[in-house]
C-alpha cells in the first residue's frame, strides 16, 4: 500500500513485525479470546465465529477512533472513560446472568446456530466497543509501527487496524473451530453442559468486575 508521495505506507519488515506482535497479543489470555472460547464450547463453533466477527468489528471501531484522535480524548477524560467502562461492566454481568439461564444441551446449541447468530454478532460488537481499555491499547500499540516519513499518520493507523482485524479474525475462527469440537463432546455428557454455562458466567463476571475497577 502506498501514500500519495509514492512511498510505501509501511515497510515489509515492519509489517511482518506488526503481524507477529499482533498474533502474539491476540493469543494472550484476555477478555476477547476467553469470550470466543467459552461461547464456542457452550454453544458451538458457529456461535463462536459469530461472536468473533462481532468482536473484530469492534476492533475496527477502536482503531478508527485511535486514528482520528477520539481515543486520545477518551484517555484525557476521566468521566468518559468511567461511563464507558461501567457500561461495559454492566453488560458483561448481564451476559453472565444470561449464561446461567441457558440450557446446556445440544438442542439449544442447534437453535443458536439457526436463529441467534445476528444477536451473537451484536453481542461481540457491544462487548468490544464498551471496553475503553481496547481503545487505550490501540492508542499505545499502533504508534510504535508508525513512520512519520511515510505519509498520513491516520491512514497508516487505519491500515494497521485493518491488518490487526484480519489476523484477529483468523485466530478467533481457529479457536472457535477447535473449541466447538471440544464443546460438542462435552455437551453430550449429561449435566456437563450446565456446568459449562456456570463456568462461562463466572468468566464473564470476573471480566466485568475487573473492567469496573480498571484505571486509565
Amino acid at each position: 500500500m502506498f501514500s500519495g508521495k509514492g512511498d510505501k505506507l509501511i515497510e515489509t519488515t515492519q509489517l511482518f513485525y506488526f503481524i507477529a506482535a499482533s498474533v502474539a497479543l491476540t493469543l494472550l489470555p484476555g477478555p476477547d479470546i476467553l469470550f470466543v472460547l467459552t461461547q464456542s464450547i457452550s454453544q458451538g463453533k458457529t456461535a463462536g465465529m459469530a461472536i468473533a466477527t462481532g468482536l473484530c468489528t469492534g476492533l475496527l471501531f477502536h482503531t478508527t477512533a485511535a486514528a482520528l484522535g477520539v481515543s486520545a480524548i477518551l484517555y484525557s477524560s476521566a468521566v468518559a472513560f468511567s461511563l464507558l467502562k461501567y457500561a461495559g461492566a454492566i453488560y458483561l454481568l448481564y451476559l453472565a446472568y444470561k449464561a446461567i439461564c441457558e440450557e446446556g444441551s445440544l438442542t439449544s446449541l442447534e437453535s443458536v446456530k439457526e436463529k441467534n447468530l445476528p444477536l451473537l454478532y451484536r453481542r461481540g460488537i457491544f462487548m468490544n466497543i464498551l471496553n475503553p481499555k481496547v481503545s487505550l491499547f490501540f492508542l499505545a500499540f499502533l504508534p510504535q509501527f508508525i513512520n512519520a516519513d511515510s505519509g498520513s499518520i491516520p491512514l497508516q493507523m487505519i491500515f494497521l487496524g485493518a491488518v490487526f482485524f484480519a489476523q484477529a479474525i483468523v485466530v478467533f475462527f481457529i479457536v472457535s473451530f477447535f473449541s466447538g469440537m471440544i464443546g460438542t463432546k462435552i455437551m453430550e455428557k449429561p449435566g456437563l453442559g450446565k456446568k459449562i454455562n456456570w463456568a462461562k458466567a463466572g468468566i464473564y463476571s470476573v471480566i466485568g468486575i475487573e473492567l469496573a475497577f480498571a484505571h486509565q
